[in-house]
């Protein structure tokens, strides 16, 4: 049997968790997005109110959210090492039209990337936007969850416009 491409299958095709005890550790670097829709009544009564629902503060809570599950997300992705990590920030910026754009950055010194921590901060602060306004509807959508930019390992990463661009 030929050996997985995936990294995540042994020569058996099983799960397994990747061996990183090789690798060099440099400073590792991740930026991931997810963008929320609020529809345009929503985005309205967010913006008068200073971003604040009954259950408090919407971008602050959010904040913190993303900040906490980034941190955890070796709980929550099966073969995600535990990462300490040495930064973590989240940012939220309402655009027009109801859409608000979540950015993650995470970085460490370590022998692994922190991709899966960018995108699982993104995530659960955008998630955390929908909780705290679906009071004031369920017409609410997440999406556009992705990878924006990474450093540090064998190949590094930067979105192009609207298009994934990996460089060598």
């Amino acid at each position: 049997m030929a050996p997985s491409k995936l990294s995540h299958l042994d020569a058996r095709n099983r799960p397994t968790m990747v061996d990183v005890g090789g690798k060099e550790v440099t400073l590792r670097e991740a930026i991931a997005e997810a963008h929320v829709m609020l529809p345009r009544a929503v985005a309205a009564e967010l913006r008068r109110s200073g971003h604040h629902t009954r259950k408090g503060p919407v971008f602050d809570t959010a904040i913190i959210a993303g900040v906490m599950a980034a941190k955890r997300t070796h709980e929550l992705i099966p073969f995600c090492h535990p990462l300490g990590l040495e930064h973590c920030s989240v940012d939220i910026e309402q655009q027009p039209g109801g859409r608000i754009r979540v950015r993650c950055r995470v970085a460490v010194h370590h022998r692994t990337g922190v991709e899966m921590e960018a995108l699982t901060g993104a995530s659960v602060a955008a998630l955390t936007i929908y909780d705290m306004c679906k009071a004031l509807s369920h017409d609410i959508e997440i999406g556009g969850v992705r990878l924006v930019a990474k450093s540090g390992g064998k190949r590094p990463y930067r979105r192009t416009t609207g298009r994934a661009a990996a460089r060598p």
